[in-house]
């Protein structure tokens, strides 16, 4: 059974439901999605990482155009600290490389961009990817699955989404614990996704956690498309507060992530950010050529 090597928090839970009204589930055979090769649209080369040029919409609009031709595939959101994590490990840059989409989680990888010629390349920042599939789903009737978060986040999450969005299909939860999931939980979360049949499924683990539970994952669950979006189920049931735009927007987001948990991202972004801005000087200067 392939399961998720993530520290997780102790315990694990499971819920689901079919829509938001708590009816009792029906099983119905489950169909095979079509697997997904990289979606044909330009990519930027941000040190051998390829992210496509696009933005939120553009985004959202690929994403639901692989659910609507009953598509199957897993969405990488990535910035400099997934970039970095790259450098040290092929296995991991060739699972950001043949994801259906790996999007511009943050301003330094934009920026790399636009010097390559993406000019209309813009952030595809998770939280706000999260919001506009929801908002475009509940008229289209889209389901979603929630997996991650500490004890209780992913309902609260659920909630959260729902009072934002009224009529959204969250279908289930879980959270998984605080080690690799055993032979019989992944066998009952496997269940579950069959049953439920799930359009999304969203991973709010970290990187590069959430992306290799993904990869390992999306041809043996039976969901659409897989989206990995971190932090973004803390955000959104305000267990971090969300940066300003206009620090978003400078590229400064770090800084506010960092004063939030200095422990646990220090490292992350003291150590990484220098790092990056050395090796894309070199790739930019053609110092040093990335593949």
């Amino acid at each position: 059974m392939k399961s998720t090597n993530a520290p997780r928090t102790p315990g694990s839970s499971i819920t689901y439901t079919i829509g938001h009204q708590g009816h009792h589930i029906v099983r119905t055979p489950a169909t095979r999605s079509e697997t997904v090769t990289p979606l044909s649209m330009e990519r930027a080369n941000v040190l051998g990482v390829r992210i496509h040029a696009i933005d939120i919409g553009r985004a959202a609009d690929q994403i639901e155009g692989a659910v609507a031709s009953d598509r199957r595939g897993y969405v990488c959101v990535t910035g400099v600290h997934g970039v970095m994590e790259a450098q040290n490990d092929p296995e991991f840059k060739d699972i950001l490389n043949r994801s259906l989409l790996t999007v511009p989680d943050g301003m330094p990888t934009v920026w790399v961009g636009k010097l390559q010629g993406f000019g209309s390349m813009k952030r595809v920042f998770g939280p706000d990817l999260m919001v506009e599939v929801c908002a475009r789903s509940v008229q289209k009737g889209y389901t979603h699955f929630l997996y991650g978060g500490a004890p209780g986040v992913a309902k609260q999450l659920k909630y959260a989404l729902l009072s934002r969005f009224p009529g959204v299909n969250i279908v289930g939860t879980y959270t998984p614990p605080f080690r690799p999931l055993t032979e019989a939980e992944f066998g009952q979360l496997k269940d579950t996704i069959s049953i439920l049949n799930p359009d999304f499924f969203w991973v709010g683990l970290s990187t590069p956690t959430q992306e290799r539970f993904m990869a390992a994952n999306v041809d043996g669950l039976t969901t659409k498309v897989m989206i990995g979006v971190g932090a973004a189920f803390d955000i959104h049931t305000g267990r971090l507060r969300d940066a300003p735009d206009w620090v978003k927007i400078s590229g400064l987001q770090w800084v506010h992530r960092l004063v939030q948990e200095p422990t646990r991202l220090w490292k992350r972004y003291l150590v990484n950010n220098p790092r990056f801005i050395w090796r894309i000087a070199l790739q930019l200067t053609q110092t040093k050529h990335y593949s």
